[in-house]
């Protein structure tokens, strides 16, 4: 009959330094099915390593290990947690619970790997933890429990997968007399029922409860001698395979078992968990507020360019805004804007004279703007009269002395809100009635006040001369280019003048170079807002490599327990990313904290936050996670088991 364990010259070398110890040396041993077994020897004898070998924990460094007739040579490193989670199960001598899970939750561990529905890991773990006498604890962590009880809830563990094979490493070595006595009485009691034990112990008197004793000394089997004959191997009840599922279902049943994992995790380090999303939060808030500042800064600056006028080019004497014979070029006159209008692509054309005066009503005097405008100029501007009316054809030829003033001027003039129609106001010696008031452009600066008259009255009646326009504006139909519509209204007054004396100012270049220096800046700042996201995710990556340094202990036992490495593997990599996806939420919801607090229409530097630039700030913080979690995920993936579990 083939031997349940067969080891053959087996040994195992460690390197310390340059020397080369040697835990065994050519061990020979086979262990039937069934057998209650305890191997002893002093500290350092090798009792231990033996152990790791039997359990699949450690391989050897020579010799060949059998599994059911199976060798374990050349075995992956999850074709061994595959024999680990299937035929063993481990007693430790310190119990390895993990301190944020319950006993239920303990006990089902190996379940999970396993691929055991939730509904069944919990039946089966109460069922186990009643049959050991702990039915009250369900509930209980390790730190509630005593000694004896822990140990308990370790060996249910070892049972949950079904056990067939049991490996104690000094099951009573941390317990009381009487707890110890009580665990031994359950090891015969599973002897009895089919399973094979193995012990591992130094002392004597718990080795006597086994069948057979092994002795160790210095790597080498010093004896192995039969205290009583074996009961016989009784036949083993496996426990209902979960069967295999397919890999999509495999990976969602793992993360859902994971993601809690990662939460319990994290709620047990807080304050860790909130600095190492810190980071995170600020670089989001940063991405996401300078995205925002960036849009609201342009629709800002649209909006202002926009109440200069829809589609307009506005014409002005001389080479430019810097051409010092501006001033004495006369050329622009109201008969070019006659001959503008006359053209099919233009829309609507007004003349322009502009001069500074002194504005009375009562015993109320200030400095206004005055315009000096043809009857199309609000058709040109988009400007709407609020109350009252605009010029007429009229008003213009007969040099009609009536004015429009903005809402800011009818607030300055008449505070006590009185409707300023009708009402008649000084403008230096000219007194003019108020027909209409307009709304305030905000693209006009400083404080001074607007009012707006025919330009023939400013020109006849204001200034006392015929004189030059100061500029003309120009509204371009719609769906006509405003490019192509410069270049004809460019060589219209160029024939009629002889020669360019003029210069063309396009709303639409202004815009376009506006939304460009925008997106420039905001690339730019975004970019410095990327940087400080980057700086975070290395954060999280080096927190994520102390918490594996951390839980180096954790991590051996759910390899011990059958844990494949990608299960520990999406295990640190979902709490890297949980805790970058969290960091992103709170980082959005600062920065629409900031946003609504600071960044109204209304103000300076307005804020507009689109769904895009959230969902692309989640997605960055996703990405972040997944790949600065990858390094320790893997490191962790990659730890040998038995040299984490011995970990301190």
């Amino acid at each position: 009959m083939t031997a349940l364990l067969d080891i053959e010259n087996v040994s195992r070398l460690f390197q310390t330094g340059e020397e080369t110890i040697a835990a065994l040396a050519g061990i020979n041993l086979q262990i039937n099915s069934g057998e209650f077994v305890a191997i002893v020897g002093a500290s350092g004898s090798g009792k231990s390593t033996l152990m790791n070998i039997l359990g699949c924990l450690d391989q050897p460094t020579a010799g060949d290990y059998r599994v059911g007739g199976r060798s374990v040579a050349g075995l992956s490193a999850d074709e061994l947690a595959a024999l680990r989670r299937e035929h063993f199960g481990f007693i430790f001598q310190r119990y390895h619970l993990l301190g944020t899970l319950n006993s239920v939750d303990n006990v089902a561990m190996p379940a999970v790997y396993a691929g055991l529905d939730a509904a069944s890991r919990r039946e089966r773990a109460r069922s186990l933890l009643e049959r050991l006498g702990l039915g009250e604890r369900f509930d209980h962590r390790p730190g509630q429990l005593s000694g004896g009880q822990q140990q308990r809830v370790s060996i249910a563990r070892a049972l949950m997968n079904g056990g067939r094979i049991i490996l104690a490493d000094e099951p009573t070595g941390a317990l009381d007399s009487k707890s110890g006595e009580t665990v031994l009485d359950i090891l015969k009691e599973l002897h009895r029922d089919g399973h094979t034990v193995i012990i591992v112990t130094h002392d004597m008197e718990v080795a006597a409860h086994a069948d057979r004793i092994i002795e160790i000394r210095d790597g080498l089997v010093l004896s192995d001698r039969l205290c009583r004959e074996p009961v016989g191997a009784a036949p083993f009840r496996f426990f209902a395979n979960p069967g295999s599922v397919g890999a999509l279902a495999g990976f969602q049943r793992r993360f859902s078992e994971a993601f809690p994992m990662a939460l319990r995790s994290m709620a047990a380090h807080r304050v860790r968990t909130f600095l190492t999303m810190l980071g995170i939060i600020i670089g989001i808030a940063a991405v996401v507020a300078v995205v925002g500042l960036g849009e609201g800064t342009r629709q800002k600056v649209l909006a202002e360019i926009s109440e200069l006028g829809a589609s307009t080019l506005s014409i002005y004497p001389g080479r430019g805004w810097d051409d010092e014979r501006a001033a004495s070029i006369t050329t622009l006159v109201v008969s070019d804007a006659e001959a503008l209008s006359a053209q099919n692509y233009i829309d609507s054309v007004t003349p322009l004279v502009s001069a500074s005066a002194r504005i009375r009503f009562g015993h109320t005097a200030m400095s206004a703007n005055v315009d000096g405008v043809g009857q199309e100029y609000f058709r040109v501007n988009g400007l709407h009269i609020v109350r009252g009316t605009g010029f007429s054809a009229d008003s213009v030829a007969e040099r009609r002395q009536q004015a429009v003033i903005d809402d800011r001027a009818a607030s300055a003039l008449f505070p006590g809100g009185d409707s300023p129609i009708g009402k008649i106001i000084m403008i230096n010696r000219l007194p003019v009635v108020i027909i209409g008031t307009v709304t305030h452009r905000s693209g006009m600066s400083g404080k001074t006040l607007q009012i707006y008259l025919p330009h023939t009255t400013v020109a006849g009646r204001l200034l006392g001369v015929a004189t030059s326009l100061a500029g003309l504006i120009v509204r371009i139909s719609d769906n006509v280019d405003t490019t192509v519509a410069e270049s004809a209204i460019v060589g219209l007054m160029t024939r009629r003048h002889g020669t360019q004396d003029f210069f063309v100012f396009n709303s639409d270049q202004l815009r376009r170079i506006m939304e460009k220096t925008s997106r420039r800046m905001t690339l730019l700042i975004s970019s410095v807002a990327v940087i400080s996201l980057i700086v975070g995710g290395i954060g999280v990556m080096n927190i994520m490599l102390v918490s594996v340094t951390e839980r180096t202990r954790e991590i051996g036992l759910r390899m011990a327990v059958g844990a494949r490495r990608i299960d520990i593997m999406l295990q640190f990599l979902i709490e890297a990313v949980t805790i970058c996806i969290g960091g992103s939420f709170l980082g959005v919801g600062l920065a629409l904290g900031a946003a609504s607090v600071f960044g109204g229409q209304s103000s300076q530097f307005p804020m507009i936050i689109s769904i895009d630039a959230i969902l692309s700030a989640c997605l960055v913080a996703l990405l972040i996670g997944l790949a600065f979690g990858f390094l320790p995920a893997r490191n962790a993936s990659r730890l040998d088991p038995v040299d984490a579990l011995s970990r301190e």
